[in-house]
């Protein structure tokens, strides 16, 4: 069952110099179509400034779409009025990248985890809310008894944690985690992963996970989406598409993942030039300025989302890419600059 549909959803920003100066327009978001099935981890990968981050908080209604739905359980959200959307936010909650800057440092742990319990009637009286702070901090791997403590005497692993408990604390359904575990240092990182996997198990949650670590990725999602200058250029079951993505700029992120074998060598996909400014995103194909298989059609049509294979989707018009029976190109020049 669909629980999250997107439905050709557009995101503009209006940027202007100055009172009087020169207005420019930034399609964070253009033309994204995707669906979030009940109870998986929907990976959205991309480089920085790919509009990932712009698309979880429109998802998750933090910010007002320009064109297009959000269908949650089949009703538009992108459209509530202040009532609905208040009701709304029971349902949908939202783990940020910074932990620190996502928690009121003036506050002590067990008044933020109260609040959204008391703002949403969900529990009453001081019994009551502190058992419930305690299965919170639980939940997480906290001691209740450092429910007393403010966040800046927190690590930054346990400080995400925390504002994991206070997502958890409306009993949402459908979890956006905005590269929940990108600020954190490595073994920490592997530690709050297998915490949301395991909520997720225990909780039936619903997640969108928004990160730019591919490896993280394969351990966690049930399917990915790529996403691209605002644009989503594939999307496909993670088993699937790790063992052979059909888009040129999939398989360049996927030639970027560190190998802890010095010995191993990696194919890359030679990508040619940087990534192009949203303000003056290029014509037809937007990744084609880089896309070693370009064709002259590319300027100039742009390629809908269409399926590719079971369950697989991609945007591209070259047949012989999408069917996998194209040669992928080697970095091999220092002229062309491969995703670091």
């Amino acid at each position: 069952m669909t629980l999250v549909e997107v439905r050709e959803l557009h995101k503009q920003f209006v940027l202007r110099k100055g009172l009087f100066g020169k207005v420019s327009r930034v399609n964070a978001v253009s033309d994204v179509s995707l669906n979030v099935v009940q109870g998986e981890v929907l990976a959205l990968v991309g480089e920085s400034g790919s509009g990932k981050s712009t698309l979880g908080r429109l998802v998750a209604r933090l910010d007002t779409p320009t064109a297009g739905e959000i269908l949650y359980n089949g009703a538009n959200v992108a459209s509530l009025n202040a009532r609905q959307l208040f009701a709304f936010r029971r349902h949908v909650q939202m783990i940020f990248q910074d932990p620190y800057a996502s928690l009121n440092p003036h506050m002590r742990v067990r008044d933020m985890l109260a609040e959204p319990l008391q703002i949403h009637g969900l529990a009453r009286g001081r019994n009551a809310i502190g058992a419930r702070i305690e299965q919170l901090m639980g939940a997480v791997g906290l001691s209740s008894t450092l429910a007393s403590r403010f966040p800046h005497e927190f690590s930054g692993g346990q400080r995400q944690r925390l504002s994991i408990a206070r997502a958890l604390a409306v009993e949402p359904e459908f979890i956006v985690a905005d590269e929940a575990v990108s600020a954190l240092d490595v073994s920490t990182q592997a530690q709050v992963v297998n915490l949301l996997s395991d909520l997720k198990r225990k909780l039936r949650l619903t997640v969108l996970f928004i990160s730019h670590n591919l490896a993280i990725v394969q351990n966690v999602a049930d399917r990915v989406a790529v996403l691209y200058l605002g644009r989503i250029l594939e999307v496909a079951p993670t088993e699937d598409l790790f063992a052979q993505a059909r888009h040129p700029y999939t398989q360049a992120l996927l030639g970027a993942i560190p190998v802890p074998d010095p010995t191993a060598r990696r194919k890359r996909i030679v990508l040619k030039g940087e990534i192009p400014s949203p303000m003056r995103p290029p014509s037809g194909c937007v990744f084609r300025t880089r896309c070693p298989h370009a064709l002259a059609d590319c300027a100039r049509i742009v390629p809908p989302l269409r399926p590719v294979g079971a369950g697989r989707l991609a945007a591209c018009i070259r047949d012989d890419l999408m069917s996998g029976s194209a040669p992928q190109a080697i970095a091999s020049t220092t002229s062309s600059r491969a995703i670091p």
